[in-house]
């Protein structure tokens, strides 16, 4: 890992990092709290890494709770070039978007594709935060997303030990997602748009159903996907700091 940047602003700082093809950003306390807990942050599709709404959440869990915050650009986002067939799906949702067609079967293929590259590189990620002073291997860790970024986390925390506490956003939901979620058994918070058009409330009461946790709870809120309430950011905060304090405690 190759830090590439770094500013400190307001008790925050914000290093820019490189891993082989991978391109990310660390927020931490800078105070320099050791063994705080980490939190992984997985953008939206068609977003990146320093997305307006993941940073004032980036931002909320260091000033607030002493949370170190990691998030990377998704393969083709942020600043990774899409390959061929990326191109070709991305057109593919703006031509649907465009007709007024559905979207949701484009979304989940090309979500569940990228996925697949998403995980490996968070894994790596992970061995390589492990590996700095601030963060060790007893450093409690979690897993927070949206959209694209349910889809890996839901894969990453289902085979991952690492993570002890996941909180997801709204998602179009298919049979690989449900499976994921079978094999999850970590604290979960799951939070859906209850009346946005796209994403369909049948199949998110499903995901939900299907977590293995004994721990797990549904946020229902009025409205659309967008923007996310203030105290929807601080139930997630709030989730997490009672997960991972637990955790660290043990």
């Amino acid at each position: 890992m190759q830090f590439i940047s770094e500013t400190s602003s307001d008790g925050v700082l914000e290093r820019h990092f490189i891993l082989d093809e991978i391109t990310g950003v660390l927020w931490s306390p800078a105070s320099g709290i050791v063994s705080a807990p980490l939190l992984l942050a997985g953008h939206a599709g068609g977003m990146h890494k320093k997305a307006p709404g993941l940073v004032a959440s980036a931002i909320h869990f260091v000033t607030n709770y002493g949370f170190t915050v990691a998030a990377i650009d998704a393969p083709g986002h942020g600043d990774r070039p899409r390959n061929a067939r990326d191109q070709q799906w991305a057109e593919a949702i703006h031509q649907a978007r465009a007709a007024g067609e559905p979207i949701s079967q484009i979304v989940i293929d090309y979500s569940g594709s990228r996925a697949q590259r998403a995980v490996p590189e968070w894994q790596a990620t992970l061995d390589a935060l492990q590996a700095l002073p601030e963060i060790d291997a007893e450093t409690p860790i979690g897993y927070a997303g949206m959209t694209l970024g349910v889809v890996t986390g839901l894969m990453l925390t289902a085979v991952e030990p690492r993570i002890a506490a996941a909180s997801f956003g709204p998602v179009f939901v298919d049979d690989a997602l449900v499976e994921a979620a079978r094999r999850i058994t970590v604290p979960v918070e799951y939070r859906i748009p209850w009346d946005d058009e796209e994403f369909d409330r049948a199949g998110a009461i499903a995901l939900f159903a299907a977590f293995a946790s004994n721990e797990k709870s549904l946020h229902a809120r009025s409205g659309g996907y967008q923007p996310v309430p203030e105290y929807e950011r601080d139930s997630s905060a709030r989730f997490f700091a009672r997960n991972l304090a637990r955790r660290n405690a043990a």
